[in-house]
This record gives C-alpha cells, sequence and structure tokens, in this order.
C-alpha cells in the first residue's frame, strides 16, 4: 500500500479512495495536501488519522464502520446464537494498527459474557491453516475475526478452513457468510461506498476534507447462514432468527 500511495502522488491525483486504516495511515505517509476519502475503516481519534469525528482537521475525511463500538454486540449475538459456547478464538492480524484499539473492549465483552478469548495472529491466508489448527487444539468453541480487509479478500479460503475445523464463525461483513461463514453483524459496506461518493463530489467541487465531518453509519445488519448451521449440526435460537435481516438457505 506504500508503494500504491506514493505512485498515486507521483502521478499527481486528485483525490484518493481507500478502505482500510492500514490504507489510510499509508495515504497519510505520501501526502498531507491530496484530499483522502475513507470509507470502509474504523477511522477516530485513536488511530491518530483525524483530530475528532466532527472536525477531522486534515486532508482525509469520509465515514467510519465504528467497529471497536461494534465489538461487544458481534460477541453479545455470537454467546446468544451459540450459549455453550466459552471459549472465543480471536483472529488479529498484527499488521492492522486499528485492531489493538478492540481489545480492552473485548475483555470487558468477554468477561461479562464469561467468555474466554484466546488470540490468533493472522498475518495473511497462509497463516489461516495454523490459526485454525491452534484454535481445534485450544479447544475454541468459534472464530471471532476482527474487521481487517485481508480477511474479507480471502474469505472463501477461512470459510473453506472453518467448515473443515467444525468452528462456526462470526463477522463484521455479510461477505463471510455469503461464503459459508456462520454469521456477520455490522455497517452495510455498500451503502457506505454509495455514501462516500456524495464526498468525493462535494470535495472535487471545492470542499475541504477538513471541514467534514466523519460520518458513522446508520443501518447495521445481521446476517444468518442456515446452511452452514445444519452442516455444523447447530441450532440457531428462533429469538435470534426473527431479528435477522438475512436468513441464508
Amino acid at each position: 500500500m506504500p508503494s500504491f500511495a506514493a505512485e498515486f502522488v507521483r502521478l499527481e491525483v486528485d483525490l484518493i479512495v481507500s478502505s482500510s486504516t492500514p490504507a489510510n495511515q499509508a495515504a497519510l505517509q505520501a501526502t498531507r495536501t491530496i484530499p483522502i476519502v475513507t470509507t470502509v475503516a474504523a477511522e477516530d481519534p485513536r488511530t491518530g488519522s483525524i483530530t475528532s469525528l466532527s472536525r477531522p482537521g486534515g486532508n482525509l475525511t469520509g465515514l467510519t464502520t465504528i467497529n471497536i463500538e461494534l465489538t461487544g454486540k458481534q460477541l453479545g449475538l455470537l454467546k446468544e446464537a451459540l450459549p455453550k459456547t466459552s471459549r472465543v478464538a480471536l483472529f488479529r492480524n498484527p499488521g492492522n494498527p486499528i485492531q489493538a484499539a478492540h481489545l480492552p473492549r473485548i475483555d470487558t465483552v468477554a468477561r461479562s459474557l464469561r467468555l474466554q478469548i484466546q488470540v490468533v495472529e493472522v498475518r495473511g491466508p497462509d497463516d489461516f491453516e495454523t490459526a485454525f489448527k491452534a484454535a481445534t487444539r485450544d479447544r475454541a468453541d468459534a472464530v471471532f475475526g476482527l474487521p481487517d480487509t485481508m480477511l474479507v479478500v480471502h474469505r472463501t479460503r477461512l470459510t473453506e478452513l472453518a467448515t473443515k475445523y467444525r468452528l462456526p464463525t462470526m463477522s463484521w461483513t455479510r461477505e463471510h457468510p455469503e461464503a459459508g461463514g456462520l454469521m456477520s453483524y455490522g455497517a452495510n459496506v455498500p451503502a457506505i461506498f454509495r455514501r462516500a461518493a456524495t464526498y468525493v463530489d462535494k470535495i472535487l467541487k471545492g470542499a475541504k476534507p477538513s471541514d467534514l465531518p466523519i460520518e458513522q453509519p446508520t443501518k447495521f445488519e445481521l446476517v444468518i447462514n442456515m446452511k452452514t448451521a445444519k452442516a455444523l449440526g447447530l441450532t440457531i435460537p428462533q429469538s435470534l432468527l426473527v431479528r435477522a435481516d438475512e436468513i441464508i438457505q
């Protein structure tokens, strides 16, 4: 990503659109003048990329997925779907700096839900099999992948291994259950990208990124793959199914 960002600067592009915190940071390292519109990233002052949501203060603005705040909800839904769950393998990419901000929130929620968290590092798809072996060896009941673009790009491989090792998964984006994972809860990603187009339009018409507030999502969706649940021998409570925005059969 740093090489791509440097290339964009050399090409003197008018604007950069990015879709992850590492991508944002690479772009910011390359330029502090070219406007950057962020989309699928958990940007807030904790990342160091902006001053505040209301006034970003630099050349980056756009939308945030508020994934850190959603972590508790996601773990709660996982526990509700699988009441007997006591240990969750947390897949974390150490190359994604925003993920460290998730951990205090996860520890607090895990204690309230009486869950043990097993942190497993996954830097890329070559680490997936080792990660699932570690989760299985330590008797994890489920896998929770922290928000990371890499996990979305390689979701097919991830869900194949989840099926192989018979581990239900919770994700932040619907692409995972669509690929065969068990469930997801998070912001509607296509809606975020459509909304980002309005930021691009405003900036190209003269608006300053520093004056455009970072927008938080308003639409969230719970997606459950019942085909996967049946293959794993799981019974999803009806109380959860009736709240699902989509059930994949």
